[in-house]
């Protein structure tokens, strides 16, 4: 391929450029459409400490795709102390995925209370600073506590949902009020 081609096959396939362990992985994952050689490259991306964060996230979403989602959770516990701290939520988020998937609701339950928690802890400090969100595709400036208010909604309708799975309706109706 020449370099412009090669350029424009990285853009269209939304692939990383170059050759790393990661890149390959991807490559296996999104051009050859090949889950189970994409986990082998992603498990030699995280050995070989290449972007770490988005090999372990990609890898266990691919195994979630193949019915693998024990082996996910596993993955994500053994390796994500190897992870940037800016990466665990959406480890935390992968891992709530795999939780449902798996039917480990006990386990889903205690990660949603720990988000909750954090959640909270991060209101009680306060905070005027606002961001720019969609609504209704227009665009808004909120702030910050009105964020996490709604993370704090969507967690707490998670955590409803999770005690109603358990047959447990006293701890479902307090997370829904």
């Amino acid at each position: 391929m020449r370099w412009k081609d090669e350029e424009l096959f990285h853009v269209i396939h939304k692939v990383p450029a170059g050759d790393s362990p990661y890149v390959r992985a991807k490559r296996a994952q999104l051009v050859e459409k090949d889950p189970s050689r994409a986990i082998s490259l992603f498990w030699a991306a995280i050995n070989a400490g290449d972007r770490v964060d988005s090999a372990l996230k990609d890898m266990a979403v691919v195994m979630k795709q193949l019915d693998r989602s024990e082996e996910a959770i596993e993955a994500i516990k053994s390796f994500r102390c190897l992870c940037a701290d800016d990466s665990q939520e959406s480890l935390d988020n992968v891992l709530l995925e795999l939780y449902k998937r798996s039917k480990r609701i006990e386990e889903e339950i205690e990660l949603l209370k720990h988000k909750l928690k954090k959640t909270e802890e991060v209101i009680a400090c306060g905070g005027k600073s606002t961001k720019i969100a969609r609504s209704q595709g227009r665009k808004t400036q909120i702030t910050l506590v009105q964020e996490l208010s709604r993370l704090m909604l969507r967690i707490s309708g998670n955590l409803a949902w999770a005690y109603l799975q358990q047959n447990d309706y006293e701890s479902a109706e307090r997370y829904y009020m």
